[in-house]
């Protein structure tokens, strides 16, 4: 059992071990409305004529087209909405002088898959066609279920074959349905996501579907998708799933950065922002970006 990083230790000691269950999901959502009713300046609060809802965040002083990218929230796929990553697209949006848009997707249970997955797309799609924004450098990214949709999502553009994609931004990505009832990987030092969370998140997510389409970890080939970053601690439920991942897009010839954190669990970087171990976390996830938007800018630019 992995200890906690000292950074991360004192925060550990008040963080419940499973936030999101049955009994719990009327209470946490109740609270969603409060979050979203606050709308910060620099933050335009859209809804595209599917309804779908989108925050946007553009560059300050940007003229000409650029990268972009979509972000996914988290929230198991049951709760969450985009205004709950205002600062982290802040972040990007200055940081790399980009324009990030965050999509209010449908939720689980009442939405299933594909719901969540066609609105991310759908979103995606429009972000591609904004006059701001270069189509051949947008990017997307996600934390837990929002990098489980977002690896959907880069399965789902490859398969399609209508949008570029520049990269992949994978947060603690919840991508294996399978890891509910695997023996043995329960562990006390889990925060926020445990087990039994999980499974009802998946269960809420699939619906009836089929989770050998539904579900990442389980498609069998990952061939042609775009470069990615996946980021995991150590304490975190989804560290062996990414990490198998991971492994399987190098294995598929795609190239991926990876970042483990020591003593780390699930959304740490949310609730200590502050610290150096968060900041070298999100300073990865930027310069990876970076990175990328550099090697994919056109040749005359």
């Amino acid at each position: 059992m992995p200890a906690f990083h000292p950074e991360l230790e004192r925060a550990a000691r008040f963080m419940p071990r499973t936030l999101i269950t049955p009994r719990s999901l009327r209470y946490l959502r109740m609270a969603m409305p409060l979050l979203d009713r606050r709308v910060p300046g620099d933050v335009e609060k859209l809804t595209l004529s599917s309804g779908i809802g989108v925050r946007l965040h553009r560059p300050p002083g940007v003229t000409t087209p650029g990268p972009a990218l979509l972000w996914i929230h988290g929230g198991g796929y049951v709760i969450g909405s985009a205004a709950q990553d205002d600062v982290t697209c802040r972040r990007f949006a200055r940081e790399l002088g980009i324009t990030v848009a965050a999509v209010d997707y449908r939720l689980a249970p009442e939405f299933p898959y594909p719901a969540p997955l066609d609105d991310c797309y759908e979103a995606l799609a429009w972000l591609a066609g904004l006059p701001a924004v270069d189509s051949t450098q947008v990017a997307i990214g996600g934390a837990s279920a929002g990098g489980g949709l977002a690896a959907a999502l880069a399965l789902l553009v490859r398969d399609r074959g209508e949008i570029d994609l520049a990269a992949q931004v994978l947060v603690y990505p919840m991508l294996d349905d399978r890891s509910s009832t695997q023996e043995g990987l329960d562990s006390p030092n889990h925060r926020m996501w445990t087990q039994t969370s999980n499974a009802y998140g998946w269960s809420a997510y699939l619906g009836g579907a089929d989770p050998n389409v539904a579900v990442p970890a389980r498609r069998d080939d990952l061939a042609g998708l775009p470069p990615a970053w996946v980021g995991v601690g150590t304490c975190d439920l989804f560290h062996d799933e990414d990490l198998v991942y991971a492994e399987r897009l190098r294995a598929a010839g795609v190239p991926c950065d990876v970042e483990v954190v020591e003593g780390a669990f699930h959304g740490f970087d949310g609730v200590a922002p502050k610290a150096e171990v968060t900041r070298h976390f999100v300073e990865g996830q930027v310069e990876f970006l970076r990175r990328t938007f550099r090697q994919t800018q056109p040749a005359s630019a």
